[in-house]
């Protein structure tokens, strides 16, 4: 009698087991707001992106055009461009100098960087101040992001095979990299202090709660003012877009902080925070030719991620010379473009 009874306790603690096992799974589902039903069946993590993450540009809405009305008078409208190369030097690494320093390999994904040649998650301001540089004029700052991939195109390059976690495919090398800096719609812009970090976009955006942190706009060249958070399908001959904007209004004390508060992004009209001074505004935009109708992109991302184009985001830390950056400034609030 007892041995039946013990044989029946444990029937019933594994059939609760799977039922709590069950629940939890489900709930999962159910929470993951970007959920990929179609990525294939058995499709574990790596897989992806599903075919609702494209769209053919020609399908995308114009942007409203902007209310009508008088500038401000302290407006900074100038807009300074960086000229840092297309990574032509191949430097690409798994590592994240802004997010994870230290940790080799930490951001399980491949970025390419221009700018400053020796960033890796080793580096340290001193060394970031001595090292050589991709951009013209000296400014030895770091800018990089994920690498976007062909992944029906076998990888080649060492470096294109050293991030695994379902990244792979062929490097895509942009056919151009716009590194701009602008002003604020509303006041004029403060120096931005040297060996700032700052990150625009969400890595884990696929099961984030939300979408308040996507930041990323792709689009196509020849369609101006149409954007959007998938992967454009472009016009033979264009050319396939992504925009990543970062934040502008600086706390004045920090270069980093475990919150990531230090950098905010204004409201819709330029207004800062109150707490908060506005810096340049860091653009990065990269240009690819536009891949044959129908060919699979998929941005390196975190194996649960899904190579999803809202998981975009890109890094910068500033190792520009009190000068340099001070020229940056006066060209911005004096509405020239430089």
């Amino acid at each position: 009698m007892g041995r039946n009874r013990r044989l029946l306790t444990a029937l019933l603690c594994l059939v609760l087991g799977a039922l709590v096992a069950a629940a939890v799974l489900g709930a999962g589902a159910a929470g993951t707001p970007h959920s990929h039903t179609d990525a294939g069946p058995g499709a574990g993590p790596g897989a992806g992106p599903a075919p609702e993450d494209h769209v053919d540009i020609r399908d995308v809405p114009p942007a409203p055009e902007p209310p009508p009305g008088p500038a401000s008078p302290d407006a900074s409208t100038g807009a300074v461009r960086v000229d840092c190369g297309r990574n032509e030097e191949n430097h690409y690494n798994e590592d994240n100098l802004v997010v994870s320093p230290g940790l080799t390999g930490g951001a399980h994904h491949t970025h390419a960087y221009v700018g400053n040649l020796s960033t890796d998650a080793g580096s340290t301001d001193a060394g970031l101040a001595a090292a050589p540089t991709t951009c013209r004029g000296g400014d030895r700052s770091t800018y990089y992001w994920p690498v976007l991939r062909r992944p029906d195109l076998p990888a080649t390059e060492p470096y294109e095979k050293a991030a695994g976690h379902g990244n792979t495919g062929r490097i895509l090398r942009p056919a151009e990299v716009r590194l701009e800096f602008r002003g604020n719609p509303v006041g004029k812009v403060v120096p931005m202090p040297r060996f700032l970090r700052a990150i625009t976009g969400d890595a884990v955006a696929f099961t984030a709660a939300d979408e308040t942190s996507v930041r990323a706009r792709w689009g196509c060249a020849g369609w101006p003012g149409r954007a959007t958070t998938r992967y454009p399908r472009c016009p033979e001959g264009d050319r396939l877009t992504r925009t990543l904007v970062f934040p502008s209004c600086w706390n004045g004390l920090d270069t980093v902080n475990a919150e990531r508060t230090h950098l905010r992004f204004p409201a819709a009209n330029g207004v800062c925070p109150g707490d908060t001074f506005p810096v340049p505004e860091l653009r990065i935009t990269l240009a690819y030719e536009a891949p044959p109708a129908g060919a699979p992109l998929a941005l390196d991302s975190f194996p649960e991620q899904r190579h999803s184009p809202k998981t975009d985001h890109a890094m910068f830390v500033n190792v520009m010379t009190e000068e340099q950056m001070a020229a940056v400034v006066d060209c911005v609030n004096s509405g020239r473009t430089c």
